[in-house]
C-alpha cells in the first residue's frame, strides 16, 4: 500500500483558512510531504499569527481574500487547479458567535456553499474534505458518544452554522456528486484541538499561555467542565487519510466522518491547566465564574466508523498532547527557537509514531 506521505508528494492541494491555526499546521504538514500547497485566508495581525510566524507566506501560494467572495475564490481555484481541497475557512469561536451571530453564519455557511459550487464547476478537483465541528450535533447532554447519523442542531449561532453547513454538504453530495462524477466530497467533524501557535481569544490554552508568559494568574470560567481534548495533528491525520481514500474511491468514502478522542482524553478544564503548569514549571490558577454565555457540556464523538473504515485512530494520550503543546510555546517564546523548525520536528515525530515517514 502506498505510504500517505508518498501520495501527497507533488499533489496540488488547496487549504482554505490557511492563515488560521489548524490551516497553518496542515500547510506545514503538506509541505513536509512534498505537496504543492495553495492557500486562501485573511490578513491577520502578523505579530503572533502562526502562519506568518512560520513564514508560510513564502512557502505556499497564498490568496488573501474573504471566503464569501465567490468571484475571487473561483478565480484562485481555476488558476491553481488543485486536485485536493481542504476547506477550513470559518469563524471558529463559539464566544464570538454570540457577539456577531450574522457574521458567523454568513462566513461558515456561505463559505461552504461557495466551495461546493466551485468544485461542482471544475473536473480537476478529485477529493474535497470540508471541515465542520463536533458542535454540529444536537447536544442533549447524553453521556454516550455521538455518531455520524445522530441529529444535527445547535443552541448557539456557531453550532447552528456548522449544522447548517453539514446539511448543505450532504445535499450537494447527493444531488451533484454521488455516482455522477469522480469527485469525493466529505465532511469532517472534530472537537477541541490544542497545539502550539494558537493565540485565539477566549480559548483555554492561548489564554493560559498569555498568563504564564507574563507570570500572571490563570483565571478559569468553568474549571469543572469536562471536555474531550486532542492535539491538532490527530484530526489533521484523519483529514489527510480521508482525502487520500476518496481520491481513489470517491463513492466508497464520500460521507460524514467523526475524528474524536480516545476514551481517556476527557479531562476537566482545571486538569488541563494543571498539566500545563507542571510542564511549564510554574503558574497559579483562580476561578472567575462570570460567564454569561451558555457553553455545551459532555459532547464526545464516536470514532468507530473512522477506525474501522479509514483505519484512523488517535495516537496521543491527553497528557502527552498538553506536554507537546506546552513545549512548543516554551521553545518558541521562552527559548527563542525557530518556530518552523519546532513545528516540523513535532510533525516528524508524529509521523514516525504513525509509520508515515
Amino acid at each position: 500500500m502506498e505510504k500517505i506521505s508518498n501520495f501527497y508528494k507533488n499533489k496540488k492541494v488547496l487549504v482554505t483558512g490557511a492563515t488560521g491555526f489548524k490551516g497553518s499546521w496542515l500547510c506545514s504538514w503538506l509541505l513536509q510531504m512534498g505537496a504543492k500547497v495553495y492557500g486562501t485566508g485573511y490578513s491577520p495581525n502578523q505579530n503572533k499569527n502562526l502562519f506568518y510566524k512560520l513564514k508560510l507566506q513564502k512557502k505556499i501560494k497564498l490568496g488573501i481574500f474573504d471566503i464569501r467572495d465567490k468571484s475571487k475564490l473561483d478565480k484562485f481555484i481555476s488558476k491553481s487547479k488543485p486536485s485536493i481541497i481542504f476547506h477550513l475557512a470559518a469563524q471558529p469561536l463559539i464566544y464570538d458567535s454570540y457577539v456577531k451571530p450574522h457574521l458567523t453564519i454568513d462566513i461558515n455557511v456561505r463559505g461552504t456553499l461557495n466551495i461546493l459550487d466551485i468544485i461542482k464547476k471544475y473536473n480537476f478537483v478529485k477529493s474535497a474534505v470540508l471541515i465542520t465541528s463536533d458542535k454540529c450535533y444536537e447536544n442533549v447532554g447524553k453521556l454516550r458518544r455521538y455518531k455520524e447519523e445522530d441529529m444535527l442542531g445547535g443552541v448557539d449561532p456557531y453550532s447552528a452554522s456548522k449544522a447548517s453547513s453539514e446539511i448543505i454538504i450532504r445535499a450537494y453530495r447527493e444531488s451533484f456528486f454521488k455516482k455522477k462524477r469522480n469527485t469525493g466530497i466529505s465532511s469532517a467533524r472534530a472537537g477541541n484541538v490544542i497545539g502550539g501557535g494558537d493565540w485565539s481569544g477566549k480559548r483555554l490554552i492561548p489564554d493560559s499561555i498569555r498568563s504564564l508568559l507574563k507570570n500572571k494568574v490563570i483565571y478559569l470560567r468553568n474549571p469543572n467542565f469536562n471536555r474531550p481534548w486532542q492535539h491538532v495533528l490527530e484530526p489533521l491525520k484523519g483529514y489527510l487519510i480521508l482525502a487520500k481514500k476518496q481520491f481513489a474511491k470517491p463513492n466508497n468514502f464520500s460521507d460524514a466522518w467523526n475524528f474524536g478522542t480516545k476514551n481517556n482524553s476527557i479531562k476537566s478544564v482545571k486538569e488541563i491547566v494543571d498539566y500545563m503548569i507542571l510542564f511549564w514549571g510554574s503558574g497559579k490558577v483562580k476561578v472567575n465564574s462570570k460567564n454569561k454565555f451558555y457553553e455545551q457540556r459532555n459532547l464526545q464523538l464516536d470514532i468507530n466508523k473512522a477506525k474501522n473504515k479509514l483505519k484512523w485512530f488517535p495516537t496521543y494520550k491527553i497528557k502527552d498532547s498538553v506536554k507537546i503543546t506546552t513545549e512548543w510555546y516554551l521553545k518558541v517564546y521562552k527559548y527563542n527557537q525557530d518556530p518552523f523548525k519546532v513545528t516540523n520536528e513535532q510533525i516528524k515525530d508524529y509521523m514516525n509514531e504513525n509509520n508515515w515517514s
